[in-house]
């Protein structure tokens, strides 16, 4: 997937949190719920390739690998929304994730998006 990350010059991924605040700084403006979903399926040769891994026990990194990947395109696409809409930091930020099919999965990334500026 190829992200166009014009709009995210300038967000600051630190001002990305699970929590319901960000220390330092004071909440101007809720700007609402921002999310975005990926559906992903796993491929053929991926599923054989996890199948040799899975023989041999412990970690299945490929499916490991598309399940981050797929966390990262999420994050990344929820940061643009938010951006695009004026916001400066997100908070209470989530992931979820279903099967919705066999060897179909989507990862849902939301949060609140807010314009946040540094208490004095």
């Amino acid at each position: 997937m190829n992200i166009n990350n014009s709009s995210l010059s300038n967000f600051d991924h630190s001002m990305v949190t699970t929590a319901f605040y960000i220390d330092g700084y004071k909440i101007d403006k809720n700007l609402g719920l921002v999310k975005r979903i990926i559906v992903r399926s796993r491929s053929i040769i991926g599923n054989i390739g996890a199948g040799i891994q899975i023989l041999f026990g412990g970690n299945i990194t490929i499916y490991t690998q598309m399940c981050e990947k797929t966390r990262d395109e999420a994050y990344t696409l929820m940061c643009k929304h938010a951006s695009d809409i004026g916001g400066n930091a997100i908070i209470a930020v989530q992931y979820d994730t279903n099967e919705i099919a066999q060897g179909i999965s989507e990862v849902l990334c939301y949060g609140t998006a807010v314009v946040v500026s540094k208490v004095e």
